[in-house]
């Protein structure tokens, strides 16, 4: 009789860019509740800097790289993790492009394009490949990292606005139709400044001043946000959120 191939549980973290910031506090974090942990990112040379920090520190880690707007690309993905005798059982969207503030005259079609792309686009992509990981074992939690921008749009940031939303909506949509057959799907809007990398090196060294000036605790903390992305993966079945917001107690809502 063939025996069946039993695949280890792991987290996929979709979105990884610096060590300091939202997708690498989950690898760690998944990668301490004992998880195997893969980081994809688009830029081999930085995934492969992270994967070696990520490896010393003792993390079962391994950085892939791929395309999130090529389906295909998306697919490979997911059949590296599936032949290395893996099967996600927490998959996290947070790949995002960058939202400096553009006044609307100037953001050319083509900019606005390859935000939807990326921010949305991106995310249908993904979650359709983890969603057919996870049906047969009918488990498995889909976490979408939205934005203030996912529930209004601001002044100069209508194309990464209009992604955003568009991304809450396909969460809203999968949750809808894969919930009930026992896959989490949540998104959560983060709704505020991530005291992260990203944030520190914008505009050639302002936004480090701009973090410090929002005093202790006025930035989200990356790893107090992957503690709440873990504890939506652990709510029992009869009491799933499927969006939360997370803001700075300082924070204007």
């Amino acid at each position: 009789m063939k025996k069946t191939l039993q695949l280890q549980p792991c987290a996929v973290v979709v979105g990884v860019g610096a060590e300091n910031g939202v997708g690498g506090a989950l690898c760690k974090k998944f990668a301490q509740e004992g998880l195997p942990v893969y980081g994809v990112g688009r830029n081999a040379a930085k995934m492969n800097v992270l994967s070696r920090r990520f490896v010393a520190q003792g993390m079962d880690y391994q950085s892939l790289v791929a395309d999130i707007t090529n389906p295909e690309s998306v697919a490979e993905l997911f059949e590296q993790i599936r032949n290395a005798g893996r099967i996600p059982e927490v998959v996290v969207f947070n790949a995002s492009e960058k939202n400096m503030p553009v006044p609307l005259k100037d953001v050319t079609a083509d900019v606005a394009e390859n935000m939807w792309r990326v921010c949305c686009q991106g995310g249908f992509i993904v979650a359709q490949q983890a969603v057919a990981a996870m049906l047969p074992r009918k488990q498995g939690s889909l976490i979408f990292t939205g934005a203030t921008s996912s529930l209004r749009g601001r002044p100069q940031f209508a194309a990464f606005a209009a992604a955003k939303a568009g991304l809450r909506s396909f969460a809203q949509s999968f949750a809808r139709e894969y919930g009930p057959k026992g896959i989490h799907v949540a998104h959560v809007v983060l709704d505020g400044v991530v005291d992260g990398d990203r944030a520190s090196s914008a505009v050639g060294g302002i936004g480090k001043a701009y973090l410090m000036s929002k005093g202790t605790h006025g930035t989200l903390l990356p790893a107090a946000v992957a503690d709440i992305y873990w504890q939506l993966h652990q709510q029992h079945p009869s009491t799933w959120t499927q969006e939360l917001d997370l803001r700075p107690f300082k924070e204007k809502f």
